[in-house]
């Protein structure tokens, strides 16, 4: 039987056309609520959406047939990929249909900005000819911030060249070459927030990067400057703003994107001085069949051949080699991801070893899940598919080894990233199909990998581990696993404690402030 397929928002026909051109059945049933889409979702082998529709774990746990939800677009807060990793779902996306014009529109906030036009079109409408009130500035010469450096940044900045901008770039995975070769100079966020005259944001929403322009920073600019946001709500901490822009501190802000969307109200609205727009970064003809057509044909692909394209909780893996990869793919992504955590800036080269015998098979895939779990901390819609592109274009160096032969382990992988603050690596292995981590820093251990964990690099001093506990206990932290490594006596030691509850900031800075404390990170798996 043919494989069907659920549109449940609306697409370009040219996908529907696509479907029924590769043999698969398709129906287009838009504005469905959660109830009726859970009603009939176990009929749909694929699910096509865009942001409207939101599968959740009640979607998903009704699906019985589904095989793949596409996303037409990058962003994927809709949809519960956690929920559908479990169920066997693959989650894909197209991260790069609608990078040309959500820049574009960024660019054209910048102008409506600096020439104040939707408030000078508002006055010219009602007859008031106030020539002299709106007077603006030229972007030519000015020096645009520019939070973010990959696909869209870039494109940014390219066309903010064009005008004759000045372009100073933070992204702490940018490297100094690819920096040159975009043409940008490459700075620290405080250096970008000093010098910028406009600032716009292309960075996804992490822990990192959430309200990355808080109250503080937002102080940290020149008086006057000019923000854009066309990329994700929560970037700008909103309340800090508005009181700027009513201070005359920031001259004003154009935003498409909010915390809560649809913005039906916020903070921000009714200041004289912004400019706001309803999420229309990919809102264009152009834009619209292009992610339609890219996700129908991967959608198509995945249910026709079982090819993957653009997942994001999946690697390109033959069926053939699929279960001898599985549990290593899962080890190379969560290994990633821990080094990731510990990265701050300026990350330089990343390191992938194989050693034993999963040295002998397909480690592309390895690679890959490894690249993506790096780089996810601070580009959250990263996939496995697009993380070695990704690396390459910022000018990240990735290398692989492979030894046959393993001194401890029957298979073991390293991974080591140097960045600006030095170099790091962690090794780990798989015990009865299960991925552990096996030395940090050098220095052994064997710990399993938990949804949250503390991290604590510490001098191995007599009742550490007890005060650290105790802090854990006091803060109602249950522990779930605890774990050590260490040097020698004495010297360098790391604790890794899968805890059941998120410690919170409070508690993270207390453990700092413990004498022998050198590092502290919650971390999440």
């Amino acid at each position: 039987m043919a494989p069907r397929v659920l549109i449940a928002d609306e697409l370009s026909p040219a996908a529907v056309a696509i479907f029924k051109d590769r043999g698969i059945q398709v129906d287009v049933k838009t504005g469905l609520s959660k109830e009726e889409l859970i009603e009939i979702i176990d009929q749909y082998d694929g699910l096509a959406v865009r942001s409207a529709t939101k599968p959740n774990k009640d979607v998903i746990a009704k699906a019985t047939k589904l095989k793949v939800i596409g996303r037409a677009g990058i962003g994927v807060d809709n949809v519960d990929i956690p929920a559908a990793t479990a169920a066997g779902i693959v989650v894909m996306n197209t991260p790069f249909g609608n990078s040309i014009t959500t820049a574009e529109h960024a660019i054209a906030l910048m102008f409506a900005l600096a020439r104040q036009m939707p408030a000078a079109d508002i006055s010219t409408q009602a007859g008031k000819w106030e020539k002299n009130r709106f007077m603006g500035v030229e972007l030519y010469a000015k020096t645009l911030g520019l939070i973010g450096a990959g696909n869209i940044g870039s494109i940014v900045a390219d066309r903010a060249q064009g005008l004759k901008m000045k372009v100073v770039a933070y992204d702490p995975f940018l490297s100094p070459e690819r920096a040159v070769e975009m043409g940008v100079e490459k700075v620290e966020l405080d250096e970008l927030l000093a010098r910028a005259d406009f600032i716009t944001l292309h960075t996804p929403l992490t822990d990192k990067t959430r309200n990355i322009l808080s109250k503080e920073n937002l102080a940290k600019t020149k008086k006057g400057v000019l923000i854009v946001n066309c990329a994700r709500g929560g970037l700008v901490d909103e309340e800090a703003l508005r009181e700027a822009l009513d201070s005359g501190h920031v001259g004003g802000a154009g935003f498409d994107v909010f915390v809560t969307e649809p913005a039906k109200e916020n903070v921000l609205f009714g200041a004289p001085n912004f400019v706001a727009t309803p999420h229309l970064g990919a809102a264009t003809n152009e834009a619209q069949e292009n992610v339609a057509l890219q996700v129908a044909e991967q959608m198509s692909d995945y249910l026709l051949t079982g090819a993957v394209t653009n997942a994001l909780n999946s690697p390109s893996v033959s069926a053939e080699d699929a279960p001898k990869l599985r549990p290593y793919v899962s080890l190379a992504e969560k290994l990633g991801a821990f080094a990731g955590q510990m990265v701050d800036a300026g990350l330089k080269s990343i390191e992938i070893a194989y050693e034993g015998d999963v040295a002998k098979l397909n480690v592309k895939p390895l690679s890959a899940a490894a690249l993506a779990g790096v780089l996810r901390p601070m580009l959250a819609e990263i996939n496995m598919v697009s993380a070695p592109a990704v690396a390459k274009e910022r000018g990240i160096a990735v290398t692989e080894s492979r030894l046959e032969d393993s001194r401890t382990y029957d298979s073991l992988i390293r991974i080591t990233v140097v960045s600006d603050s030095g170099s790091r690596a962690f090794a780990g292995t798989v015990v009865g199909g299960v991925p552990r981590v096996v030395e940090v820093k050098g220095m052994e251990l064997d710990a399993g990998f938990m949804p949250s964990m503390l991290y604590v690099n510490n001098l191995d001093k007599p009742g550490f581990i007890g005060r650290l506990g105790s802090m854990l206990a006091d803060a109602n932290i249950n522990i779930a696993t605890f774990n050590l490594g260490r040097v020698e006596a004495g010297e360098d030691a790391i604790a890794l404690v899968g805890v059941d509850q998120t410690p919170s900031a409070e508690l993270i800075a207390s453990v700092k402030a413990t004498a022998g404390v050198k590092e502290v990170r919650v971390l999440a798996f």
